[in-house]
Formats: C-alpha cells, sequence, structure tokens
C-alpha cells in the first residue's frame, strides 16, 4: 500500500507506553503527529525522541498530539525512556508503540510485506526506512510526510513550522511562501478569484506577477 498526502491515515490498535490505542480514536478531533525509528537504543533516535518531548508543550498549543514508533517490544521502549531522559534532560510523557510484528511498519509503507513478521533478529539495518514523520489532521487525512535516513537527526523544529502553515492554510485560502515562519507575508490561494480576495483583503495586495499575490499573514 503506498501513502501519499491526502491519503487517510492507516487505523490501527496496538500497545504502546500509554495502553493500548486506537490510533483515530487517539487523534480524535485534534491532530497528531506519527515519528518512527528502526530500533530502540539507537544514538540518533535517543536524541530524536528527547527534542520532541521537550517540544511537547508546543505541540499541545497547537492541539497537537505526539506519538513514537520502535519495531520492538513496549517493554523495551519504557528502558529506552530512561536513557531519553538522562542523556536528552526531557522526559517522555507521550506515547511510544511497539510494534513488534512490523503491522504498522507495513501499513504505513515504511518496510516491504517480504520483511516478515517479527522484530526479533532485526538490526536498525534492516529497519532502515522506518524513519518518517506525519503530519495527521482532524480529518485523518495525511498531510505531510517526512523521511530521513538513519544518520541524519530529523529538524522537529521545522516540524513545527510546517504544522503552523498547515494549520494556517486549513482556516485561510492562503498558501506559505520558501522559508515562512509564523508572521511572515503569506500568499493568497490560486483558487481565490481577484473579486473574493478583494472582499478579504480591502487593502489590496502585491502582486509582482499576476499569479503572486502577497498579503500579511490574517490573524
Amino acid at each position: 500500500m503506498s501513502l501519499r498526502i491526502n491519503d487517510t491515515a492507516p487505523d490501527f490498535t496496538a500497545e504502546t507506553t500509554q495502553g493500548t490505542i486506537n490510533f483515530h480514536e487517539w487523534i480524535g478531533d485534534g491532530w497528531a503527529i506519527l515519528f518512527s525509528h528502526p530500533k530502540d537504543f539507537t544514538p540518533v533516535c535517543t536524541t530524536e525522541l528527547g527534542y520532541m518531548a521537550g517540544l511537547q508543550p508546543e505541540f499541545q498549543r497547537r492541539s497537537c498530539k505526539i506519538i513514537g514508533l520502535s519495531v520492538d517490544p513496549v517493554t523495551n521502549h519504557g528502558k529506552w525512556a530512561v536513557d531519553i531522559e538522562e542523556t536528552q534532560g526531557h522526559k517522555v510523557n507521550y506515547p511510544m508503540i511497539g510494534d513488534t510484528e512490523l503491522k504498522i511498519a507495513k501499513l504505513y509503507d515504511m518496510l516491504p510485506a517480504q520483511s516478515g513478521t517479527t522484530a526479533e533478529g532485526r538490526t536498525a539495518a534492516d529497519n532502515a526506512t522506518v524513519r518518517t514523520v506525519f503530519i495527521i489532521g482532524p480529518d485523518k487525512k495525511i498531510k505531510l510526510m517526512l523521511s530521513y535516513p538513519m544518520s541524519t537527526g530529523r529538524n522537529f523544529d521545522e516540524v513545527v513550522r510546517v504544522l503552523d502553515s498547515i494549520q494556517l492554510t486549513a482556516k485561510h485560502k492562503v498558501s506559505t511562501p520558501v522559508n515562512w515562519k509564523p508572521g511572515d507575508d503569506v500568499i493568497i490561494s490560486g483558487t481565490v478569484s481577484n473579486e473574493e480576495a478583494q472582499q478579504k483583503y480591502p487593502r489590496g495586495w502585491k502582486s509582482p506577477k499576476p499569479y503572486l499575490r502577497i498579503v500579511p499573514q490574517p490573524k
């Protein structure tokens, strides 16, 4: 199953460090970030999980839950969390999924079907493709997929920036330009006619080209 942006995020039931969850029910009416890891006790992932723990209040302010996944047992996750807090300075207070049968990794197209049915005996290199971040909206649609190699730590500040952009553009008929940050100018969506734009932006807009209509970020 190949996943794309705007596909419905596959639903699943799984064991986590905070008990059994049904994913769509767990998301509820808000936003969610699912980020995956090839194995517990790996160095790059240790730094990532710790950094996300530090960012959790930022996601909470954006009505966004976060959940980790690693293809190891939940019991290992708990032991790993101790290392994460000790080395990274942040306690992991979000759930971590145990995907010991590789079902969710396959469901989310991070491992091929022929990968077997157990994490036992597999190395981090065997699971190298389980390194994807998914942002999922209240409609349970995938809004972003971001994959990194094992050797490169992910930029979760960028994930916060993208979430801000996605939430803004979901509320207003705008797009965000390159390197946009909250408070910067935005672009009126191409689906908005000039007549409609004039009603929403009576002061007008900057337009270096007819298709490029720039306005201050809506409040």
